[in-house]
């Protein structure tokens, strides 16, 4: 199952508790729909249903013994639904035995997570060294598959902590939503059209604007 059940210590579940967990996710079956036709029956061996309400509290009971490997391994992280990132602060002096941390630590952290029937996504991890310019020009990450910019819920960090990137992205999508806005806007009251960009418009620049 996708909560093991050996994780339920970590919360203080046993007894009848354990029980009705157990009944709730054993013996499930599911169908694919394509169009008006049906897959056959299948017996699901893993996970929660989709779209119930305790799927994603079963989920984060799931993954929090990865959040004390990843302590136990000296890095900082943030776990957000199936969102991990990992922090290491370094000095330039000390790039290469860094990234050889990492990198050992990415391991032990894969491995972990296919003994669990969890995959790392390699595909959709990035890797963004953030730091000044004097500091990022003194090492060489020239074999590293680096990024420019990361988006991190929603707001988007560059190497240089300068938000160009998102103050750009912003932008766009805020003058798209006014310029659509401006084709009705002889069609709405004021106060409607004042309502609709302040739901638009304000709303994404009030958006993490504390950063």
């Amino acid at each position: 199952m996708l909560i093991g059940y050996k994780h339920m210590s970590w919360f203080g579940i046993h007894g009848s508790v354990l029980i009705w967990f157990k009944s709730y996710l054993t013996s499930r079956s599911f169908r694919v729909k394509c169009d008006e036709d049906f897959s056959s029956e299948h017996i699901s061996s893993c996970g929660v249903p989709q779209g119930s309400v305790l799927g994603p509290l079963l989920f984060v009971m799931y993954t929090t013994p990865l959040s004390t490997l990843i302590s136990s391994l000296s890095l900082v992280h943030h776990l957000y639904a199936d969102d991990t990132q990992l922090f290491l602060s370094f000095h330039p002096r000390t790039f290469d035995s860094s990234i050889a941390h990492l990198q050992t630590a990415l391991k032990q952290i894969s491995s972990s997570m296919f003994a669990n029937l969890l995959t790392l996504n390699s595909s959709k991890t990035e890797f963004l060294i953030i730091g000044l310019k004097q500091q990022l020009s003194k090492i060489d990450n020239s074999s590293l598959n680096t990024t420019h910019s990361s988006r991190n819920l929603g707001f988007i960090f560059d190497e240089n902590l300068t938000f160009s990137d998102q103050i750009s992205t912003l932008s766009k999508s805020c003058c798209s939503h006014i310029r659509a806005l401006r084709c009705i806007r002889h069609y709405l009251h004021s106060k409607t059209a004042s309502t609709i960009a302040a739901f638009i418009a304000h709303s994404k620049l009030d958006y993490c604007n504390c950063l």
